[in-house]
């Protein structure tokens, strides 16, 4: 992103990467020597190498950011107990053991005796109860839809992950590459005030023409000061998903846009959020059929031994309960009533969902193609234009036929033409982060 330069002429910096100090003096002097020429190159082959080295690629920072989330590690855990909660349903419940003595006398010559009287026994029962098959049935159905449920959860925590990461990647690169322009201004506006000293002296330039100089690098400063501080905080954001390699040089970006506007609106049921409905409403129908379950009745068995005293021989003894739903309409009837109402809420909170993101791609696809148009006029026209006015400017103050102010604010212009198409590239790049995080691969 060149900007044009008032003073001793030198190379332009590249736009992706800035040359240190150390690597520019090696490369000068290398100009002119070269054994030097082919130990330069060396260093600073070496020195890019160890830089992409240490860089942190986009798809790398995706599983970091998987791996080091408790969202995720909290959402499998909800997974595994739903899952292990499955194991269990539609099981009879425990059997019931019980353990008495019937018709112990406690009065006249034979009270606390366990042998006198016949009537007496020492009972040894065992109970099972069993629920009926469709509350059985029922019970393994929302268990089963639980787990689709937690599963989903799971999808739309790893796609926010990908959305929030990528977001903070789209910032932190707009600011590396905004401190690139702004190093090349500085630069610029150093050997302008390397210059003038001598121009003054030779009656080229004015007193005045330094000290503005000096007011542009005291602004440039302070935008600088800015830049930090932006800076420290896309890595904050950053760090809070890979950690320690925040801090590392940034390779690579999010992708284009994977699935077009008018996909996106076709394949818009499988949205994330709206892909945990199907299982909520599985479970909303099992819970339904659970309640209706409940006006068939349960039944259970019970056998039990009875030891009596030896003259009298011991005693077997089973029995079925049944139980008798004989209020349903007082009891079951609200159940069911209610299970069903939870049902069609259900179904009433899905279409207000997919109404809501249904807006919200219209409103990203107009976003992107009003994003896509900017960028577009700023490439094709907004730059060359910016950079033919300073360049004029430039022109005018060297022919004395213009003011060094109007070189100076025209060369602004181009830094935040630079700034602005920066600003839009990111702008659009979240918008495709969050347009790719709508549905899972």
């Amino acid at each position: 992103m060149p900007i044009v330069s008032i003073g001793a002429p030198c190379g332009r910096l590249s736009a992706h990467r800035r040359i240190s100090p150390v690597s520019w003096r090696i490369q000068a002097r290398s100009l002119n020597n070269p054994r030097l020429s082919a130990l330069g190159l060396l260093l600073v082959g070496i020195g890019l190498a160890g830089s992409q080295a240490h860089a942190l690629g986009f798809a790398e920072a995706l599983d970091l950011a998987e791996q080091r989330s408790p969202r995720v590690t909290a959402q499998q855990l909800q997974i595994d107990a739903a899952s292990s909660t499955q194991k269990s349903a539609g099981t009879l419940p425990d059997p019931k053991l019980s353990v008495g003595v019937e018709n112990l006398p406690i009065s006249g010559m034979d009270r606390f005796s366990l042998t006198r009287e016949s009537m007496t026994m020492q009972r040894l029962a065992l109970m099972q109860e069993v629920p009926n098959r469709a509350k059985r049935d029922a019970q393994i159905a929302s268990a089963q839809a639980k787990v689709e449920r937690e599963r989903a959860a799971l999808g739309v925590q790893r796609l926010q992950i990908r959305q929030e990461l990528s977001q903070a990647w789209i910032m932190a690169q707009a600011i590396e590459q905004r401190d690139q322009v702004l190093t090349d201004l500085l630069v610029q506006n150093q050997r302008l005030q390397d210059s003038l000293p001598a121009r003054i002296a030779g009656g080229t330039a004015q007193a005045s023409d330094l000290l503005a100089a000096r007011q542009e690098a005291l602004a440039l400063s302070d935008r600088r000061d800015d830049l930090q501080r932006d800076r420290s905080k896309a890595r904050a954001m950053l760090r809070r998903w890979v950690g320690a390699r925040a801090d590392e040089a940034l390779q690579g970006a999010p992708g284009p846009l994977r699935r077009a506007p008018e996909q996106l609106r076709s394949e818009l049921h499988r949205h994330a959020e709206l892909a945990q409905y199907p299982a909520m409403q599985a479970m909303a129908l099992a819970e339904s059929r659970g309640a209706q379950a409940e006006s068939r009745g349960d039944w259970s068995w019970e056998i039990a031994y009875s030891r009596r005293a030896r003259q009298w021989g011991d005693m077997v003894s089973f029995q079925v309960t049944f139980d008798l739903p004989w209020q349903q309409e007082r009891r079951q009837a609200p159940q069911i009533k209610a299970k069903q109402l939870e049902l069609q809420r259900l179904e009433a909170e899905q279409e207000d969902v997919t109404r809501r993101h249904l807006q919200e791609l219209e409103d990203s696809a107009s976003d992107l193609a009003a994003l896509n148009s900017q960028i577009e006029r700023l490439q094709s026209a907004g730059i060359s234009l910016a950079q033919g006015r300073a360049e004029l400017a430039l022109g005018n103050y060297q022919a004395a036929k213009g003011d060094l102010s109007a070189v100076l604010s025209a060369r602004a212009q181009v830094l935040e033409t630079h700034w602005r198409l920066i600003e839009l590239q990111a702008q659009r790049d979240v918008v495709i982060a969050r347009l790719n995080s709508l549905i899972a691969d």
